[in-house]
């Protein structure tokens, strides 16, 4: 964010930032980080489960394991602000619709 207000930016009027991991640093930032939330332990807790299970012998998930994630607003987003362009995934990959770099 320090960048982006070097290169005369305003977060989050001009940009808005998302973090991920809603590491504790995220409320010390300025403005705060708006972050997603994972649950860590039960993320742990899950790779423990896995583990244990195909050292016994018993076959690994043939599906990805999907865990809650939260989204928590702080001050580097705006309420309120239009959406962004949609996501899509298909056979190549996620895609966006991609804007102009800022050159930080």
């Amino acid at each position: 964010m320090r960048a982006l207000r070097e290169a005369g930016r305003s977060v989050p009027d001009d940009v808005a930032v998302v973090g991920f991991d809603d590491v504790p640093y995220a409320l010390h930032t300025d403005p705060p980080l708006t972050t997603v939330h994972q649950p860590m332990r039960e993320m742990g807790e899950a790779a423990a489960r896995m583990l244990i299970d195909h050292f016994a012998g018993m076959p690994l998930p043939e599906t990805p394991q999907v865990l809650p994630t939260t989204l928590i607003v702080r001050g580097s987003t705006v309420p309120g602000a239009p959406p962004a362009p949609a996501t899509r995934s298909g056979p190549a990959g996620p895609t966006t619709t991609a804007t102009p770099a800022i050159p930080v």
